[in-house]
């Protein structure tokens, strides 16, 4: 059962307009500022439907049981605040602040979370409550009073639910791309045909859950407890996992990444094919298409792949220095501990591709100028991309898109980042030494010292 049933339909909530909801938020300004007439806001039990409270400071507020169906919450403070079985169907929360929020038995069902700050979030059951005669709210005194937390249809894009309980929660078809979940606690709730692209799941608690359906494409998952999980389905090629986890038999019913029946005479025949139709200018030969192929710890020395599709493809421990890869498509790729120095990876789509500990040192990574009559500049696309502790010693990122990447302890000292767009970059603890970032875009950058 919902929230939004939970209360039951007789339940009174009283209606305010956007002036009275204007007057209790100044009092609880003036409260949380400790000025004289200031009041805790007491919205329980209020109906809000379709109020604008967007970007408001409603932190420490009491909203139980508050109908917010299609409330415009956008950039709003609600750490801490009491959403104890709100009914939060459709409402705008992007880029709420929901720290330590208490969401037991909520419903938000369809509800915007995107950007959303939702650590240690409480989306567990509720128990289910009635309105007394006396105005309290008292627990119904018979079984099966459970009110189960649900973000069905939810869009959570790039939201942060680090160590958030949300054990049992429905969380079917939500948009949890890019999400960040460390941590987070979801046994037994059901995620099935969740989209959890490029998700940090690492050291989550998956134990029971369901999955069945999911996307898992370039997901990190180390760490992550999978005891009992239902994969059926779940698409996880691309995705980041223990050695442990692989052998885990819950992950035969998974869309895994394929291994090449026989992979030194199919890889040859491929380049042989690949380089005619590059020869030729797509007239003759075959493109190369690798897609979700897993080629983990080959030797592919001076590999001409120029153009290829190889999204998702899994290249851990592989060899590749002095590789060709101009434009190649390499998103949501496993590229951990890859050898690529001195690579050509010119105008690389390296989109949410994990390179943690990489060895980039002397790589191209800069634009490909496409001979057109719109003479385009095709730019190397690293955002997003995940590339801690790497090796990126005198490598060219002249343009590059690294927005929004995590360079966290990496070797950028030489590298060349001028026009490089660093926009929400990670580069706590890189090593920037003689790294040049003329007309770089470095805005919410972390780590980065600007001179």
């Amino acid at each position: 059962m919902s929230s939004a049933q939970g209360f039951g339909s007789n339940m009174p909530r009283t209606k305010l307009t956007q002036g009275q909801l204007n007057a209790i938020l100044m009092r609880h300004q003036a409260f949380r500022k400790s000025q004289p007439g200031g009041v805790r806001a007491n919205l329980k039990l209020r109906d809000l439907s379709h109020l604008d409270l967007s970007g408001i400071d409603l932190s420490d507020a009491d909203l139980s049981g508050a109908k917010l169906f299609s409330a415009r919450l956008s950039g709003a403070n609600l750490s801490n605040a009491n959403l104890y079985a709100a009914d939060l169907r459709l409402a705008n929360l992007e880029r709420a602040d929901l720290r330590r929020a208490d969401l037991r038995g909520a419903c938000l069902r369809g509800a915007v979370l995107s950007e959303a700050s939702m650590v240690e979030v409480d989306l567990r059951d509720g128990t289910l409550l009635h309105y007394g005669a006396g105005g309290e709210i008292n627990p119904h005194e018979f079984e099966n009073s459970v009110l189960t937390s649900e973000l069905t249809a939810a869009s959570m894009r790039n939201a942060d639910l680090s160590r958030a309980k949300v054990a049992n929660a429905f969380v079917m078809q939500a948009d949890l791309t890019d999400a960040i979940m460390r941590g987070t606690k979801f046994m037994r709730a059901n995620l099935t045909n969740a989209n959890m692209t490029g998700c940090d799941l690492s050291d989550a608690d998956l134990t029971e859950a369901n999955l069945t359906g999911a996307r898992l494409s370039g997901a990190v998952m180390t760490g992550c407890a999978i005891n009992r999980t239902n994969f059926a389905g779940a698409t996880l090629i691309g995705a980041i996992l223990d050695a442990a986890q692989l052998r885990s038999p819950n992950l035969q019913a998974a869309v895994m990444a394929k291994v090449l029946e026989n992979p030194e005479d199919d890889l040859r025949e491929i380049l042989l094919l690949h380089a005619t139709w590059i020869d030729s200018g797509g007239r003759n030969g075959k493109r190369a298409d690798l897609s979700a192929i897993d080629l983990s710890g080959r030797v592919l020395d001076g590999i001409n792949l120029s153009a290829a599709i190889l999204q998702c493809i899994t290249l851990r421990n592989a060899s590749l220095p002095g590789a060709t890869l101009a434009i190649a498509d390499m998103s949501l790729s496993d590229l951990r501990n890859v050898d690529f120095t001195g690579a050509d990876l010119r105008g690389a789509n390296l989109e949410r591709a994990t390179l943690t500990g990489a060895n980039l040192s002397g790589a191209q990574l800069g634009p490909v100028h496409i001979q057109s009559m719109s003479n385009h500049v095709w730019r190397a696309n690293l955002q997003r991309a995940r590339l801690g502790m790497a090796q990126l010693r005198n490598a060219d990122l002249r343009k590059a898109n690294l927005a929004g990447a995590n360079l966290a302890g990496s070797d950028l000292r030489g590298a060349n980042l001028s026009e490089a767009d660093l926009t929400g970059a990670d580069l706590t603890g890189a090593s920037m030494d003689g790294a040049i970032l003329d007309d770089a875009k470095s805005g919410d950058a972390i780590g980065l010292a600007v001179a």
